[in-house]
């Protein structure tokens, strides 16, 4: 593939106050599921939702407009707006969800016409979750019960508004923002899941919402039950912290990305590690033991059809990487990156700085092999224990189960 090309950066529109350099962190990027909204936690307690996706005169016109404070409203074909969310305290985390029609009451979102809604989920610095609707920039709700800042969010991608909070007070938290979860006292808390013993960093549901992963400070991360809520493994393999984790697609592969400047590759339903990418540096000739601290990763995130990864680190380099290959396809320098995420459709990846920019890079775009999409259709719905069991020949089953690296 080619090397990722920059298409637009996106900056803070503020002025840089004297504290700017504590809060200005872009620490989460999200792409609604379909891909039609961008949101950013642009530091300064702001996020931006930018209507997806603009024309390159207006991603250009984004990238140099300058707010004095005031809200930012743009028009972009015609109809959605561009938004600012003054959320008053930092922003770390960020999740989008639909909202059905049939949820909608007094202070749920103003659907029209009975269409869904589009609600986003904001982690702050003080431990509260805001909950606002996407078109009207209106703040719904907030969710209280977390005690520190929440790192990290996650829905369930089936639409059942069940959300997962990850927090510095080393808990995961579900909630559930349906119908069915409402109660007098507000929206209810589901589950508290502890078990880990420092920060909860990253936090993801997999695409089928059987399982969900979390990574903390720690050397292991850990799988849940997305039906029981409770423990199903540790994966233990890392020497430093984790800090993200991601599933693919078909749920069949979870990957890890830590401070020890590798990404593991892991079966979630045997907790067998199957491959390990390792982040040395770019020029072969630089000693790699004076550069691990300058490789620790920040992201890890899989691309729509499931055939790339990307990873940010901290050696100011974006990586893609193949499935099948243990060193990257491809490269592009970037400064001081903190998170990334492919759009939805794929062809292009967002990365967040921790200079509170954004920037929009080419990705290699693809056509599945009959072989691939057949092996993803089965494996949406086949566990690796199932397909074991399957009389078939044992090369296909290697294949079926992402063992044939």
């Amino acid at each position: 593939p080619e090397e990722p090309v920059l298409l637009a950066e996106l900056k803070p529109g503020r002025p840089q106050r004297y504290d700017w350099k504590s809060s200005c962190e872009t620490w989460s990027v999200a792409f609604s599921p379909e891909g039609a909204w961008f949101a950013w936690s642009q530091g300064h307690c702001v996020v931006k939702l930018i209507p997806w996706p603009l024309e390159e005169a207006e991603l250009c016109k984004t990238s140099e407009r300058k707010s004095r404070g005031s809200k930012v409203e743009v028009r972009s074909r015609g109809v959605a707006k561009e938004k600012t969310l003054e959320c008053g305290q930092i922003v770390w985390g960020l999740a989008f969800s639909a909202w059905p029609a049939a949820e909608a009451g007094e202070t749920d979102p103003t659907c029209t016409m009975g269409l869904p809604c589009l609600i986003l989920a904001t982690g702050l610095n003080d431990g509260q979750i805001k909950v606002w609707e996407v078109q009207t920039g209106h703040l719904l709700f907030s969710l209280l019960g977390h005690q520190d800042v929440v790192r990290d969010l996650s829905f369930a991608p089936n639409g059942s508004l069940i959300l997962v909070s990850a927090s510095r007070d080393k808990t995961l938290r579900i909630w559930d923002l349906s119908r069915d979860g409402r109660s007098v006292q507000g929206w209810r808390q589901v589950q508290v899941l502890s078990g880990h013993v420092q920060w909860v960093y990253c936090c993801s549901i997999s695409p089928d919402c059987s399982m969900l992963c979390s990574a903390a400070g720690e050397k292991s991360a850990l799988l849940w039950s997305m039906r029981s809520y409770t423990l199903i493994r540790r994966l233990e393999g890392h020497q430093s912290s984790v800090v993200s984790c991601d599933f693919s697609p078909d749920s069949a592969l979870l990957v890890t990305a830590s401070y020890d400047a590798c990404v593991i590759m892991w079966d979630p339903y045997t907790g067998e590690q199957l491959r390990t990418l390792r982040h040395v540096p770019l020029h072969s000739a630089v000693d790699y033991s004076s550069e691990v601290h300058t490789s620790s990763l920040r992201s890890v995130c899989f691309s729509p059809e499931g055939l790339y990864l990307a990873t940010v680190a901290d050696d100011r380099l974006l990586r893609i990487w193949a499935l099948e290959l243990r060193s990257p396809v491809a490269f592009a320098p970037m400064t001081n990156g903190l998170c990334c995420m492919y759009f939805p459709h794929g062809g292009f990846i967002a990365t967040g700085t921790r200079d509170g920019h954004v920037q929009f890079w080419t990705a290699p775009r693809v056509l599945s092999s009959l072989k691939h999409l057949c092996r993803k259709a089965l494996r949406t719905f086949l566990t690796t224990y199932q397909v074991l069991a399957l009389p078939i020949p044992r090369k296909l089953k290697e294949f079926l189960t992402y063992r044939t690296f």
